[in-house]
């Protein structure tokens, strides 16, 4: 079955001139001669989308990086021949009609709260590519590049919506996907990552999952939050950060367009002293309840400070949802569950229980909180997992392999409509049979929703026009 691509609905194209600045680095608070915090802070206020948006409206992207298994988690068919249906069964939810794993009981309670899209699709099976393609909404030309060859949804924002809060970034990950990036806009519009592992943007899957919370160690008494240079902002350098700023150039547009850069050196100091950030980071000012419910592990801590982040004012966090398996288990830390790399079985039953607990946790406290009119919470990886099971290992554990042609997203609050299930893929989960999507209609959906027009362009390093998203259009099911 061939499966047809979502209809374009072309519009007013406003094609927009960008500045390049040049020498932009996201090595911010390293000393020398070009550290570029306040470049990015400038290059944040050029130009803006004109439309009208929502200005509260933020995104926590639980990027499964790798690739999670749509059968095992939100699609399962339990009818399904055995070396399809693996070994979990589906559960009844609070909603009659949906069905998801066993092994998410907490989240089958409150099935009203979030929608399943089990029909998207794309057409790159390759981790970066795919990457590439799911965030950005293009296919790129390399299989397995390092950077997107097109800015990803959170620089996009991060460029035409700008910050929500003094002092706080618009765009804040853990670390960098394998195959996302700004492209051209320009690293002023890449994220800022509090310690980033590169390992995380080389194919490797076998890094430990990477703190996007603040560390033991790290205490307002040492004034760090434990932030690396690649990360931008390295509390514990600061002392440092009035002498680097003196060292750029006063104006950094000789032409005029962008201002002097002193309003952003301001605006720098600002972000690195002041309270939001570092209060932001602070899990301790959480009641111990709170922490209990989100539980006291890498997800628990990753997703408590992801609200506490769009809270402080971030408009798009995104979080790899990286997991260390015990040795006997598997290899890898991300999900991609072929046999070589895992018993994806014995993967599943050993994350899910903490998945389960934090993402239930997010939700529950997105309503509470009266955050789900404009919080969106998202968890989805760069494809599912192959419908039949494969037993590459030598040991013979089941695995499943990449595969581009159907999988589930997991979407709660940010003024969606829930406690719904959106399209349906046929018996054996190979490919969607009903609601058929490109993946494009996601983005086109959160797009909608900042108030930008995916049909916008911007010049690409060539000077060629490029619009935001080639094809797609918003998934009206959600409104």
């Amino acid at each position: 079955m061939t499966l047809p691509a979502a209809c374009y609905c072309p519009g007013p194209q406003n094609r927009r001139t960008w500045l390049t600045v040049g020498g932009l680095s996201l090595g911010a608070l390293t000393t020398g001669t070009s550290p570029s915090l306040a470049r990015l802070l400038a290059a944040e206020n050029a130009t803006r989308g004109t439309r009208e948006i929502d200005p509260e409206f933020s995104v926590i992207l639980f990027w499964a990086n790798g690739g999670p298994s749509h059968l095992d988690l939100f699609d399962l068919k339990p009818q399904a021949p055995a070396e399809y249906r693996g070994p979990f069964r589906p559960i009844a939810t609070s909603v009659p009609g949906i069905a998801i794993t066993e092994e998410l009981p907490l989240l089958a309670g409150m099935a009203d709260r979030f929608t399943l899209i089990r029909s998207l699709h794309h057409e790159r099976g390759e981790h970066s590519g795919g990457t590439n393609r799911f965030l950005t909404g293009h296919a790129s030309k390399a299989a397995n590049l390092a950077d997107s060859e097109f800015p990803d949804i959170g620089s996009v924002i991060s460029k035409l919506r700008g910050n929500r809060a003094p002092g706080v970034p618009p765009y804040i990950a853990n670390t960098k996907a394998y195959g996302s990036g700004p492209a051209y806009l320009g690293p002023a519009y890449a994220p800022f990552m509090p310690t980033p592992n590169p390992l995380s943007s080389s194919g490797n899957n076998t890094y430990d999952p990477v703190p996007i919370y603040q560390t033991e160690g790290s205490s307002e008494a040492t004034d760090t939050l434990n932030l690396t240079a690649d990360g931008i902002l390295t509390l514990r350098r600061r002392r440092n950060l009035l002498s680097a700023l003196d060292a750029l150039p006063r104006s950094i547009d000789q032409s005029g367009t962008i201002p002097a850069v002193d309003t952003f050196q301001r605006q720098a100091i600002e972000m690195l002293a002041g309270n939001r950030m570092r209060s932001a980071f602070d899990l301790s000012q959480e009641s111990e309840a709170t922490r209990r419910r989100y539980g006291e592990t890498h997800w628990g801590k990753s997703l408590l400070t992801c609200r506490r982040l769009v809270e402080a004012g971030a408009r798009f966090v995104q979080c790899q949802a990286t997991f260390r398996l015990r040795p006997e288990t598997g290899r890898t830390s991300n999900w991609d569950d072929h046999s070589v790399n895992s018993d994806i079985f014995k993967a599943y039953r050993e994350k899910l229980p903490s998945f389960d607990q934090s993402v239930s946790a997010i939700v529950e406290d997105i309503y509470q909180r009266g955050l789900d009119r404009n919080v969106l919470f998202i968890f989805c990886g760069e494809f599912g997992r192959t419908p039949r099971i494969g037993n590459q290992d030598s040991s013979g554990r089941p695995g499943r392999d990449h595969w581009p042609r159907a999988m589930s997203v997991f979407l709660a609050g940010g003024g969606f409509r829930t406690g719904q299930v959106i399209g349906a893929t046929n018996p054996k989960a190979e490919e969607p049979v009903s609601r058929i999507m490109n993946s494009n209609c996601l983005l086109a959906s959160i797009y909608s929703r900042f108030g930008i027009d995916p049909t916008e362009t911007f010049l690409n390093n060539a000077g060629r026009p490029i619009h935001i998203l080639p094809e797609g259009e918003p998934i009206p099911e959600l409104f």
